[in-house]
C-alpha cells in the first residue's frame, strides 16, 4: 500500500474519532447531574484501559521503559485536557465546550514553533485573530464576561494542542507503538484521575454506577470515545502531519454542536452561530494553506 493510500486511511480514521468525541460531548453532559467531572474521567478511562488491555494484551507482554514513560507523559497532558473540559462542561453547554476546544488548532502550530523552532507563517497569526473574534461573539455575555465554563475550556484547548503535538514526536520521531501508547494513556489518565477526584468532587458517588442512564453513558464514553477514538488518533497520527491531525480532529466541534442540537435541544442564537463560523473559518485558515499531508511528517 502506497504512503498516500495510508494517509487516507489514517485521516478517516480520525474523522470516525471526531464523530465518536461529538456524540461524548452529549455523553458527559447528560451525566454530569449525577457524575462529578473527575470521577467521570476516572471511570470512562479505567474501563477503555481494561477494554483495550484485553484486547491488545500481547502488545504489552512487549512494552519497554521507553514506551512505559511516553505513555506517562501522554497520559498527563491528556487527564489535563481533559479535566479542563468535563470541569468546564459543567459551566457551559455541550455545542460550546465542543466548538471552544477546537481551539488546539490554533496552539499546534504555536507550540511546534516553540519545539521544533519551525516558525508558523502569517495565515496561523491571522487566524487566531478571527478566532478571538470568534471567541468573543461564541462567549461573551451581554455585559461582557465570560462563562467560567467557557474559559476552562480554552485552556482545554491549550492541552489537547500540547498532547497532540507530543504524540506526533513520539510516534513518529522515536517510533513508539501506537497502540500501546494508547493503552497506557488510558490508564494512566484514570490514575492521575483517581488520585486527585476526591479532592475536587470529594466521596465517590455511588449512583454514579448504580443508575442505568449515567453508567450507559459511561460505557459509550469508555468504548466508543475513548478507547475506539484514542486509539485511531494515535494510530492515525502516526502517518499524518500534527497540523494536518489536528484540522481533521477539529471536526469534531461540529458534530459535537449537531448532536447536542439533536440529543440535548441546546440551541444557539444568531450572534453565537456567528462566532462558531468564525472560529471554524479559523480553525481552516490555520492550516489550509499549507494542504493536507498525507503522510508522517
Amino acid at each position: 500500500m502506497t504512503q498516500r493510500k495510508i494517509g487516507l486511511f489514517a485521516g478517516a480514521g480520525l474523522l470516525v474519532a471526531t464523530i465518536l468525541w461529538g456524540g461524548g460531548f452529549v455523553a458527559v453532559k447528560d451525566s454530569l447531574d449525577v457524575v462529578p467531572p473527575i470521577y467521570m474521567i476516572a471511570l470512562r478511562f479505567a474501563a477503555a484501559g481494561f477494554f483495550l488491555s484485553i484486547i491488545f494484551f500481547k502488545r504489552l507482554k512487549k512494552m519497554t521503559r521507553s514506551s512505559l514513560a511516553t505513555g506517562i507523559i501522554l497520559a498527563f497532558f491528556l487527564f489535563l485536557a481533559y479535566a479542563f473540559q468535563t470541569v468546564g462542561c459543567v459551566y457551559t453547554t455541550a455545542g460550546k465546550n465542543a466548538f471552544l476546544t477546537t481551539v488546539y488548532v490554533i496552539f499546534v502550530p504555536l507550540i511546534t514553533w516553540v519545539i521544533a523552532k519551525r516558525p508558523p507563517g502569517l495565515h496561523v497569526f491571522a487566524a487566531a485573530l478571527l478566532a478571538v473574534i470568534g471567541i468573543g461573539l461564541l462567549s461573551l455575555n451581554e455585559d461582557l464576561t465570560v462563562n467560567r465554563g467557557d474559559v476552562l475550556t480554552l485552556v482545554c484547548g491549550f492541552w489537547y494542542a500540547v498532547h497532540i503535538v507530543f504524540i506526533a514526536r513520539f510516534t513518529q520521531k522515536h517510533g513508539e507503538d501506537p497502540i500501546t501508547l494508547t493503552i497506557l494513556q488510558m490508564v494512566f489518565c484514570s490514575v492521575f484521575a483517581w488520585l486527585f477526584a476526591p479532592f475536587y468532587d470529594g466521596p465517590f458517588p455511588v449512583e454514579a454506577v448504580t443508575t442505568t442512564r449515567p453508567v450507559l453513558s459511561l460505557l459509550y464514553l469508555a468504548v466508543f470515545s475513548s478507547g475506539i477514538a484514542f486509539l485511531l488518533q494515535n494510530v492515525g497520527q502516526k502517518h499524518l502531519a500534527p497540523s494536518t491531525a489536528a484540522l481533521l480532529l477539529s471536526t469534531e466541534s461540529v458534530f459535537g454542536a449537531v448532536f447536542s442540537a439533536l440529543l440535548l435541544g441546546e440551541s444557539m442564537t444568531v450572534r453565537m452561530i456567528a462566532g462558531c463560523i468564525l472560529l471554524f473559518a479559523a480553525v481552516i485558515l490555520s492550516e489550509a494553506p499549507k494542504g493536507l499531508s498525507l503522510g508522517a511528517a
